[in-house]
């Protein structure tokens, strides 16, 4: 019978497979505890595809808002993910708090209601992507963390814009939009009418525009200090990023149609150059 760990290894290779593999290239001796704060990560990412309504949603959300309020050895419903995650917590010292706010931000994605400006995108990037990096260095080097703060940041707009084009079409099926209501105006659009898509020349100057705020944040991410190479492992998913963005810069309207997502042996290929390199 297999034991928690590798059952949360599991989870996550089902649920996340990109932050599998990294997983897999950090330090051994850290692969649990970054393994639980992924696929805690998952569980709370996918909590949108695994309901119809947004007040089921709402439930299993306030579920893991209730495990992290409780007592560190709280009633984890035979959850591995959550009894891993506890453990991690515990181990590491992770702030509750950013964990919560990770929670709270994923409420928005149970409805369908618009971003209004780049400042509302970066606050969602930055509670969710961006704290995901910086709770990955803190398990990785406490000491060195705070050191690579601002790199994370930036790093976690583009991860998150790079997942969000991602999913456009998937959202865009269910009536969701991401990019920034700011960002629409600018290029004659509003959400209804981008959701339409029937001007192709403005919906694909909204994602490229949109594309080049993720290739923005990617530059900055690269020209801050950090991360140094104790945490640099936290940072090993965001060599996916670029190759998507660049590919929305080309295809503009057409992401709209197909996946834009490099094959798997891409990812995993490039995933093991960043770390060799240690070059996100």
């Amino acid at each position: 019978m297999a034991d928690d760990q590798d059952i949360v290894l599991a989870t996550l290779r089902e649920t996340d497979r990109d932050r599998y593999l990294a997983c897999l290239l950090s330090p051994i001796d850290k692969r649990p505890a970054i393994a639980a704060l992924y696929a805690f990560n998952a569980e709370i990412a996918r909590v949108r595809d695994v309901v119809r309504e947004p007040l089921p949603g709402e439930i299993r959300l306030q579920w893991w808002r209730d495990l992290l309020e409780g007592t560190a050895h709280g009633d984890t419903g035979g959850n591995p993910v959550a009894a891993a995650l506890l453990k991690t917590v515990d181990a590491y010292r992770l702030p509750r708090e950013s964990l919560l706010a990770m929670i709270e931000a994923r409420i928005g994605d149970l409805y369908d209601d618009p971003l209004d400006d780049r400042n509302e995108l970066e606050g969602y990037a930055g509670e969710t992507a961006s704290a995901l990096i910086q709770l990955a260095s803190l398990i990785l080097s406490a000491e060195e963390a705070a050191g690579s703060a601002e790199a994370a940041g930036h790093a976690g707009v583009a991860q998150a814009v790079a997942g969000l084009l991602l999913l456009m079409p998937l959202h865009r099926r269910r009536g969701q939009l991401y990019i920034p209501l700011d960002i629409l105006a600018a290029t004659g659009l509003d959400r209804d009418a981008f959701l339409r898509s029937d001007d192709k020349g403005k919906v694909s100057a909204a994602i490229e525009a949109f594309a080049g705020l993720g290739l923005e944040h990617l530059a900055k991410a690269r020209a801050a200090d950090g991360p140094s190479k104790p945490v640099f492992a936290a940072f090993l998913p965001v060599a996916l990023a670029e190759p998507v963005l660049r590919r929305a810069l080309r295809e503009k309207a057409a992401i709209l149609d197909h996946d834009i997502q490099q094959p798997q042996w891409r990812r995993q290929l490039r995933l093991a150059r960043a770390q060799l390199f240690q070059r996100f």
